[in-house]
């Protein structure tokens, strides 16, 4: 398969960077590729890709060393995500929701013993999924109805999340809950704790094979150590992961925009039309072009924001560059998508080739972990002068 121009900051040689972006990508075309289509029809994730996902270390890429992970750096995190969904975008949901929300969670905000129990888990099998989202509480993300009510030093969790990615498959869940005079708090609820129910799955648009489902709590106990951070501070843990986890969907969209513009190009140039390559029309050219000045341009963004990130900048500085970032690869990954389709023609809308997948996941982009008026919402605020929340 071509593959389309990447930034020059991809170019270094012999870096652990580079090593890692070459393996994750040979795996996902050799491993992940062949199960795409079955995997979005089925909206599941084949079993065996789950414990190939941990053999190869995908699952577990920021843990430390002393904990069973890689010990790798957030980059090479976006690395992964990116080279996953460049051939499937659902499963990258999953390695990114498990990799950024739930296990950079525990080491950025857990505690030690914390750390210790569950972090080596988290690297060894165990998948983790993340709750917040509610019927009321999406965009308005801590209009929660879900309540923990104190019980003694613990707490009983009560109430029902809706659209939570990797559910189907999680035997961890990171949820939020109101505590009565508190407000918003963390919790690690284990899935098959009692009164833990995960319901089937939604049935979605795209990025199917991220095991959606809404997990609701009945009554459920939690001791107080599976309490993330203080009582109350569910919303500053909460807002931490998903600035992180906007870098990742950014990188899931980067990969999906390069996965449908390699597509296209290889068609356009395969593809004969009264006598000559479609590769050699203007009409075909030019938006090919346009969309590989626009990847290029999201992908040296989210490479500025890592670097605000892992420098640990300003926190406004890291708010608004999260937020330009995620915003501006889900608009690319919309528009190569959709160019990708119609250089396909015909084929584009049907599943012989995967860019018409490609189109119903890049939708997804534009809503999860901030919806694109919710992203200029936050910049708007900051470029005049607010704290972008």
């Amino acid at each position: 398969m071509t593959t389309s121009p990447v930034h020059p900051s991809e170019q270094r040689d012999s870096t652990a960077d580079d090593r890692w972006r070459e393996h994750v990508r040979h795996f996902a075309d050799t491993e992940i590729a062949p199960l795409s289509t079955e995997m979005d029809k089925t909206a599941t994730l084949d079993p065996g890709l789950r414990d190939r996902l941990f053999a190869e270390g995908l699952m577990a890429v920021e843990i430390p060393r002393a904990y069973g992970g890689r010990g790798a750096s957030l980059r090479q995190v976006l690395i992964g995500i990116e080279e996953v969904a460049r051939v499937d975008p659902g499963v990258a949901v999953g390695v990114d929701v498990h990799n950024i929300l739930v296990a950079g969670t525990i080491l950025r905000h857990g505690t030690g013993d914390q750390r210790r129990q569950y972090l080596p888990l988290l690297a060894s099998g165990r998948i983790g999924a993340f709750a917040l989202s509610e019927e009321q509480a999406g965009s308005d993300a801590f209009a929660l109805t879900t309540v923990a009510r104190r019980v003694g030093a613990d707490y009983v969790l009560t109430g029902r999340k809706r659209w939570t990615s990797n559910a189907r498959n999680a035997d961890l869940v990171l949820t939020f809950a109101h505590v009565e005079g508190s407000g918003p708090t963390a919790f690690l609820v284990p899935t098959d704790a009692e009164g833990v129910t995960v319901d089937d799955r939604v049935e979605q648009l795209g990025v199917r094979a991220a095991a959606t489902s809404d997990v609701v709590f009945d009554a459920t106990p939690v001791g107080a150590a599976r309490r993330i951070g203080p009582v109350g501070g569910g919303q500053v843990v909460a807002m931490a992961a998903l600035d992180l986890g906007r870098l990742g969907i950014a990188a899931q969209m980067i990969g999906l925009a390069r996965g449908a513009l390699d597509t296209a190009i290889d068609y356009s140039r395969a593809r004969e039309q009264f006598g000559t390559r479609i590769a050699d029309y203007q009409g075909v050219q030019f938006p090919l072009a346009e969309v590989a000045a626009q990847l290029a341009a999201a992908r040296a963004l989210l490479n500025e924001s890592v670097e605000l990130f892992e420098r640990d900048s300003d926190q406004i500085d890291r708010l608004r560059a999260a937020a330009m970032t995620k915003y501006l690869a889900a608009e690319v990954a919309e528009r190569a998508a959709s160019v990708a389709v119609e250089t396909l023609g015909g084929n584009g809308f049907t599943d012989a080739y995967p860019v018409a997948r490609f189109y119903r996941d890049a939708k997804a982009g534009k809503i999860y972990e901030g919806t694109a008026n919710l992203l200029l919402r936050n910049i708007a605020a900051i470029l005049l002068g607010g704290t972008g929340r």
